[in-house]
């Protein structure tokens, strides 16, 4: 059966129930959104805060590849076979976009027998988080633009504006548009864009946020472009924006739970894109978790060098988590795919290519256990036309590395077949006070920063940028300089060529713009060629997309 015909059969629990059968949650702080999914209130939340906290587990992988590595689908199962052990756990999530929904990646519930469910409403649009998030940005961008039509006191430079309005679609043709066409009464003509919801500032913000008045706080320091004098910033406090947006965002603030198909508990928050942005769900969603579970198992997004990393140095950083451990997923398949295969040769076994790729995996668990500081247990997640030979050669390289490697049957058979997996992990972070190190120091310049990634997690040479870029960054270094950086980087290798397979070193690392987050608290460093407005393939997975006459969704995986 495909995902969703999976989905469609789970015998779900309303949630409501289910919550305080699991974890005792008054039903007067879950604010329902039908039988299955459910906001929990931020007066519970800060409740708990004399609870003592759980144990974190780093769900992260390979650098992926169009055969898929399945690294939510192992937190699913892993969270499960821990629940199956007698283990108290939660998974933390984050919520699907509609780019790759309908674009080419597909869902993000999941798959095979670990999903969260309801499958189609998380995948299509659960409970208007990004609709929210979406709003209050493009409030802002008409707030700009109305300021400056009606006099413009702030002395906001229009050719200087910083802030891009946003949708959550693929949609090329927005990257670059011209706005206030038509005449005067149309506004003023200039340029503008278009970024993805999950490339947002405001996406950023949610995630990092703490409380509705740290929410309002950040939402008032972005900055949105700068004065005429082209060195005086101006904020969104300024325009008197960041109230309103607040507003807009006073139940997107709240975490969302939802259960898996064996009814555990799932918190699902928050999306922003690894490759775009800082690739982690919400701050507050994580620490609910750990007040709620004795083990919390989370993921970041893409591979270990985007999403893990920036777990590490930007979600750790600035909200005191320390993880416990990381689980490293990779497929047989995947790693043929980084050794030379063809996509479509990658059920056939090829040992040669298997050994060639499984460099990809030996750079980042290198990068988890020696740049993060953190054990490490590689997950292999199984796929049936994976042969003998090939886990064999993958065991075995693992084990010459010192790392537990474990074959998980997840997919397959949800919780039952992650129960190895569940052991190993646990046999580790009961073992170890939590801790891990950082990928740089927060004293170091903002430049030494960005090539401190590039060179030790990447294997690059060095970084490049024009002088435009490198002025831009020395200007920043007084007032922002202990800023973590953000780099927005092809998700498909370590280097900025998304056809350079395998483990590339000696690459320059290009940063071709920078842009500054100040609400966020982080600078993003674009890379190469990388876009923040994805654009939709020759074949867009909403082809495959239907609905029935009785409403039930088809074509979602």
């Amino acid at each position: 059966m495909s995902d969703i015909e999976i989905a469609h059969k789970a015998e779900m629990k309303p949630i409501i129930g289910l919550a305080q059968e699991k974890f005792g949650i008054p039903a007067e702080h879950l604010d329902p959104y039908g039988h299955y999914k459910t906001k929990i209130s931020l007066e519970y939340i800060d409740s708990l805060s004399n609870q003592t906290d759980g144990k974190l587990i780093l769900v992260t992988a390979i650098s992926p590849t169009p055969a898929g590595e399945g690294k939510t689908t192992t937190s699913v199962g892993l969270g499960d076979a821990m629940n199956r052990i007698g283990k108290k756990t939660i998974m933390c999530l984050r919520e699907p976009s509609l780019g790759p929904c309908f674009g080419i990646k597909g869902g993000a519930a999941g798959g095979g027998y670990s999903q969260v469910v309801p499958m189609e409403d998380i995948n299509l649009h659960f409970t208007g988080d990004f609709h929210a998030i979406g709003v209050a940005h493009n409030l802002l961008s008409a707030m700009i633009d109305n300021h400056i039509t009606h006099g413009n006191t702030l002395d906001i430079d229009s050719r200087r504006i910083q802030w891009k309005r946003v949708v959550d679609m693929n949609d090329r043709a927005l990257r670059e548009i011209t706005v206030g066409q038509g005449g005067p009464a149309n506004g003023y003509l200039r340029e503008d864009g278009f970024d993805i919801v999950v490339a947002s500032e405001i996406m950023a913000i949610l995630c990092l946020a703490t409380s509705r008045a740290d929410l309002k706080e950040r939402l008032g320091r972005i900055v949105i472009g700068y004065k005429t004098d082209k060195v005086t910033p101006i904020y969104a406090r300024d325009l008197k924006a960041q109230g309103a947006m607040a507003a807009l965002l006073k139940d997107a603030i709240k975490p969302n739970l939802v259960q898996t198909l064996e009814n555990n508990i799932a918190i699902i928050h928050g999306g922003p894109f690894a490759n775009i942005a800082h690739g982690c769900n919400t701050v507050t969603a994580t620490k609910t978790a750990l007040k709620l579970a004795d083990y919390v198992v989370t993921e970041a997004g893409f591979g270990a060098d985007l999403g893990a990393e920036k777990f590490i140095d930007i979600k750790c950083r600035m909200s005191g988590l320390k993880p416990s451990a990381a689980v490293l997923v990779a497929t047989a398949r995947a790693l043929k795919f980084h050794g030379g295969v063809a996509k479509e040769d990658l059920n056939q076994e090829n040992l040669s290519a298997l050994e060639e790729g499984f460099v990809n995996l030996e750079r980042h668990l290198h990068n988890i256990t020696n740049h993060y500081g953190l054990p490490c247990v590689v997950c292999i997640n199984h796929f049936t036309f994976d042969t003998d030979a090939e886990i064999a050669l993958l065991k075995g390289k693992c084990e010459a590395l010192g790392v537990k490697c474990v074959v998980s049957k997840h997919w397959a058979e949800g919780g039952a077949g992650a129960k190895q997996l569940a052991q190993e992990v646990i046999n580790i972070v009961d073992n170890r006070e939590p801790g891990f190190s950082y990928v740089y120091d927060e004293n170091l310049s903002l430049w030494d920063k960005i090539e401190a990634i590039a060179t030790k997690l990447y294997g690059a040479a060095s970084i490049s940028a024009s002088a435009k870029v490198k002025n831009q960054i020395a200007d920043w270094e007084t007032e922002y300089g202990k800023f973590p950086v953000c780099i927005a980087k092809t998700q498909m290798s370590f280097s900025t060529d998304p056809s350079a397979k395998g483990a590339p070193s000696g690459h320059i690392i290009e940063i071709r713009e920078v842009r500054l987050a100040n609400g966020a608290g982080f600078i993003v460093a674009v890379a190469g060629n990388m876009m923040t407005m994805p654009g939709l393939p020759k074949v867009p997975a909403a082809e495959r997309i239907d609905i029935l006459d009785d409403g039930t969704i088809t074509g979602l995986f």
